[in-house]
């Protein structure tokens, strides 16, 4: 069993929190971590990524030169493929969509795990008593971030109804927030510090933070 500290608003240890490893993975998998990761960084792309032929290119379709007598080499129009600045040869024009890439719902929810388990093995899970706030506040999140060696990039994990502390995070540099049931292997390993309220965090690890799935014969 894993003992997370659970601290308070003041950075102060006040109890812990029992993880079992088994439910994490057992032990840390970076060749599942990584397929994960390269899926979700896939999945982001759009495939829309487009160059100009030479009719879509801004240019003049006159002859730069006359062909013989000026002692240059035979040119056409600036907009020919050959010359810097002119239209691409093999221009692309479609979008693409085989850069999406697969992986089992079991072996999603196991990385997501996985990278979790990763994270409080090194020491880089804050887990807070509660996150909530009397007002958006920017400073009151600065001071207990402070208040625990938060110094690099940060995920601040909430529950959907925190609005205030997710608010509160919006000015603070490399401090990003998403909901505690969207969290997934490549946020987790895309940034150092996971910070995350006690409620939230036995939600993710108890699965209830999951959406449900519709029920039969339900529309």
């Amino acid at each position: 069993m894993i003992q997370l500290p659970i601290y308070d608003k003041n950075g102060k240890q006040v109890e812990t929190l029992a993880i079992d490893e088994a439910m994490l993975g057992r032990e840390v998998r970076p060749q599942l971590l990584k397929q994960a990761y390269v899926m979700f960084h896939a999945n982001r792309r759009q495939g829309s990524a487009r160059t100009r032929n030479r009719s879509l290119v801004e240019g003049s379709t006159r002859k730069l030169f006359r062909q013989k007598g000026t002692g240059n080499a035979r040119m056409g129009p600036s907009r020919t493929n050959i010359r810097r600045g002119g239209g691409v040869a093999f221009a692309k024009r479609k979008t693409h969509q085989e850069f999406r890439l697969r992986m089992p719902k079991k072996m999603r929810r196991l990385a997501n795990r996985n990278a979790l388990l990763a994270k409080i093995l090194d020491d880089e899970v804050k887990c807070f008593v509660n996150l909530t706030f009397n007002a958006p506040k920017t400073r009151d999140l600065r001071a207990v971030l402070d208040a625990v060696g938060i110094d690099r990039t940060c995920l601040l994990a909430l529950a959907g109804a925190n609005r205030n502390a997710a608010l509160s995070a919006r000015n603070l540099p490399n401090v990003d927030t998403l909901r505690i049931e969207q969290l997934n292997a490549f946020e987790l390993l895309n940034h150092r510090y996971l910070v995350v309220d006690k409620a939230s965090l036995q939600a993710f690890l108890d699965g209830s933070a999951w959406p449900k799935p519709p029920e039969r014969g339900d529309s």
